[in-house]
């Protein structure tokens, strides 16, 4: 690793950045309200936060560092900051991690306006061009990166690409995390649907999936494939942003940073319709939750269970399950999947030539420990990791790296990105058309018309 020139000024947030008054136009800029649970929780829950806009201090020369990781990535990533806090020579680390989704991106920017954010943050790469345009992240500049020994060319493309703004990057990727097929070994075997390897055998369009899924069907007694389709409006988005996705001619469905709708209606409304059918005739279950869905798969009671890649660690924690993964299933004309990808970013803040060493060296020291992440289901983008031996020999994780290739994420516009209003009220109604309870037209018609106010409110960024 090397250290920043000793002469080089204090490092600095980018132009137009807002990093002391806390105005109400620049806390709506990140796409964020009070109403989304800015104080979730209270501030004594959350050490570090309470600790910036209270006025505590912590010991000098610790890394503050934030995430949303819950669960099986959770522990996970508690296990590798232990590994970090081990090091020889190490800086003390404080790390603090709160809920999900909108209530963490409005924490961050918060303290972020506050002039008191954590030295490194988890973002979603979709959300992290909302950030970076409401000027609170720090550009990772090649000398930035150079700081921790690293280089662009060190990442994946795909990933590094997607988190550029205006060609300049804010995110350094950490993972890619595409929505995945799990299999039941046994109910698969059992329908026919391996080859002489033990592997899936491939599944072809629209014919061969539905082929599929009544083979297993037979076996089952119940369903051929299970997902999410009530209460949880991300995966509905999911499914269908994945299927729209492979289809030849379809169009992102936001343009021009959110202000216009530009998705293809006819292509829209047959992939709805085919998501509609295979409840319609009992191929998938009309009504399941999130937890409901993988129980089905995980029970025996279908063969197929689509979610993202995370769920590896539930599935591996089943007693006498046998499964496999695989990237989705190419239905239509080309590999596609919905997708994220968690990223590092630096808030901004004027940072010394010491602070920037002591939170690039965090960041590096993650990704170094990209094969533990790894294990938890998330493709790496860290591309010493990705390619090798270790990450290869890692199954069924491998067996699905390739969908980090052919991802799609969503749109950007100041209100998409995982866990966003956008996916909230798209996912909504997918999942009404999933139960049956609308039509593709009227769920459709729904969906345009409560997305329209937000595209047509001028964006706050």
């Amino acid at each position: 690793m090397t250290g920043a020139p000793a002469a080089s000024p204090p490092l600095r947030s980018p132009a137009g950045s807002r990093t002391g008054r806390l105005s109400r136009r620049a806390l709506v800029g990140g796409g964020l309200a009070l109403g989304t649970g800015l104080l979730a929780g209270g501030l004594s829950g959350c050490s570090t936060l309470a600790a910036g806009m209270a006025g505590a201090e912590v010991a000098p020369g610790t890394v503050t560092y934030w995430n949303l990781f819950g669960g099986g990535d959770g522990a996970r990533m508690q296990a590798m900051e232990d590994v970090y806090r081990a090091g020889p020579g190490t800086p003390a680390l404080q790390a603090a991690t709160f809920t999900w989704g909108n209530p963490y991106y409005t924490k961050v920017s918060l303290a972020t306006l506050g002039d008191a954010p954590p030295d490194v943050a988890v973002s979603h790469l979709t959300r992290s061009t909302n950030l970076a345009q409401a000027g609170l992240l720090t550009e990772i500049t090649d000398d930035v990166l150079a700081v921790a020994g690293l280089r662009a060319a060190d990442f994946s493309q795909k990933a590094w690409e997607a988190q550029q703004v205006e060609g300049r990057s804010y995110a350094i990727p950490f993972d890619t995390h595409p929505f995945v097929l799990y299999y039941n070994l046994e109910v698969c075997e059992r329908a026919g649907l391996l080859d002489s390897d033990g592997s899936l055998q491939p599944i072809r369009g629209v014919d061969g999936w539905e082929s599929a899924l009544r083979a297993a069907r037979e076996v089952t007694g119940a369903f051929g494939a299970s997902v999410a389709t009530i209460a949880d409006p991300a995966t509905s988005w999911r499914w269908f942003q994945s299927l729209y996705s492979q289809r030849a001619g379809s169009t992102p469905w936001l343009g021009d940073g959110g202000r216009e709708l530009t998705y293809d209606r006819e292509l829209t409304l047959d992939t709805l319709d085919h998501v509609q059918s295979w409840t319609q005739q009992g191929l998938m279950p009309t009504n399941t939750d999130y937890a409901g869905s993988q129980t089905l798969m995980f029970s025996g009671q279908s063969a197929f269970y689509l979610q993202g890649e995370w769920e590896i660690t539930t599935a591996q924690s089943i007693e006498g399950l046998e499964f496999g993964m695989v990237p989705l299933p190419v239905l239509y004309d080309q590999p596609a999947q919905q997708g994220d990808s968690h990223t590092f970013v630096l808030p901004a803040m004027e940072r010394n030539d010491e602070q920037l060493q002591r939170a690039m060296g965090f960041v590096r020291s993650m990704l170094d420990q990209s094969i533990t992440w790894a294990e938890g289901g998330h493709v790496p983008a860290y591309l010493p990791t990705l390619r090798s031996e270790e990450y290869r020999e890692l199954e069924p994780q491998s067996s699905y790296a390739e969908a980090a290739d052919t991802v799609v994420y969503d749109a950007p516009a100041w209100y998409s990105g995982s866990g966003s209003t956008f996916e909230n009220i798209i996912g909504a109604q997918i999942g009404l058309v999933q139960q049956g309870l609308a039509s593709p037209a009227t769920a459709l018609e729904s969906a345009r018309s409560q997305l329209l106010t937000y595209a047509n409110t001028p964006s706050p960024l």
